[in-house]
């Protein structure tokens, strides 16, 4: 009797961990890195629509000054004194939160110089993509320097 109860409650903690989890979605994941490689080519080209379309409304970042919201995001991504002559993301990780909600994490480096000084390069970051109307939309987005190789 004991030895089914304990059985039981192990079975019981199983089946409540497996379905706690998101299922992995090999397109998701598809989808949402191709997302974050196209912001950075509207960075690039500072296509200000890109981010007023794919960023959710009530979307915020993180950087050295704060948090912002969209619009300030927008602007310091757009209306600044920054060429971006190259990039590349590795690393890429997506982490399903929710069947509408996902967390990007990854490394990237660039050559960017903004203001005329050069840009701390590589960086991790990550980026939370929610999804509403049937779009993936940037509800969240950070950035930190890496640490340099020993």
């Amino acid at each position: 009797m004991k030895r089914s109860l304990i059985c039981l409650a192990l079975l019981t903690l199983v089946a409540t961990v497996a379905f706690g989890q998101v299922k992995r979605n090999d397109s998701v994941e598809t989808q949402i890195v191709a997302l974050e490689k196209m912001a950075f080519e509207a960075w690039k080209n500072k296509d200000r629509k890109f981010f007023e379309d794919h960023m959710a409304e009530a979307g915020q970042y993180l950087d050295l000054d704060g948090v912002g919201g969209k619009a300030q995001y927008v602007k310091a991504i757009i209306d600044n004194n920054c060429t971006v002559t190259r990039y590349s993301l590795d690393n890429t990780k997506v982490t399903m939160l929710s069947n509408d909600v996902a967390l990007l994490t990854y490394r990237y480096a660039h050559d960017a110089v903004c203001g005329g000084h050069p840009e701390a390069s590589p960086l991790w970051a990550s980026t939370v993509y929610v999804k509403s109307g049937g779009n993936w939309l940037i509800a969240f987005h950070q950035e930190i320097a890496a640490a340099q190789a020993k």
